[in-house]
C-alpha cells in the first residue's frame, strides 16, 4: 500500500494592515464588499452607515476617519476607497 502524501502549508509571513489604514475602516470597507444594501447606505448617507454599523457591530473609526468618510460623496464603493487612501496616503 501506498502512503498518500500530505501537503501542509504554512504562511512565514505575517500579514498587517497597511500603514495608515486602521483596523475599522478595513471593517467598512469588508462590510460593504459582502453586504450591497450596506454599501448602498455608505454610498448615500455615510453618516448614518456608520452610526448603524453592520450585524448590530459598529465600527471603530477614529473622529477623523469618520470625518473623512461623511465628508467624501462618491458614486461606487472602488471611487469611495480611492479617495480615502488618496487622503490617507496625502495625495490629493
Amino acid at each position: 500500500m501506498i502512503a498518500p502524501f500530505t501537503y501542509q502549508t504554512t504562511l512565514s509571513k505575517k500579514f498587517t494592515a497597511q500603514a495608515g489604514v486602521s483596523s475599522g475602516l478595513s471593517q467598512v470597507f469588508a462590510a460593504a464588499v459582502v453586504n450591497r444594501q450596506f454599501c448602498d447606505m455608505l454610498l448615500e448617507d455615510p453618516s448614518i452607515a456608520l452610526q448603524k454599523g453592520y450585524l448590530g457591530e459598529t465600527f471603530s473609526l477614529s473622529k477623523e476617519e469618520q470625518d473623512l468618510i461623511v465628508s467624501i460623496r462618491a458614486k461606487s464603493l472602488s471611487d469611495l476607497a480611492k479617495q480615502v487612501n488618496r487622503t490617507l496616503l496625502g495625495n490629493y
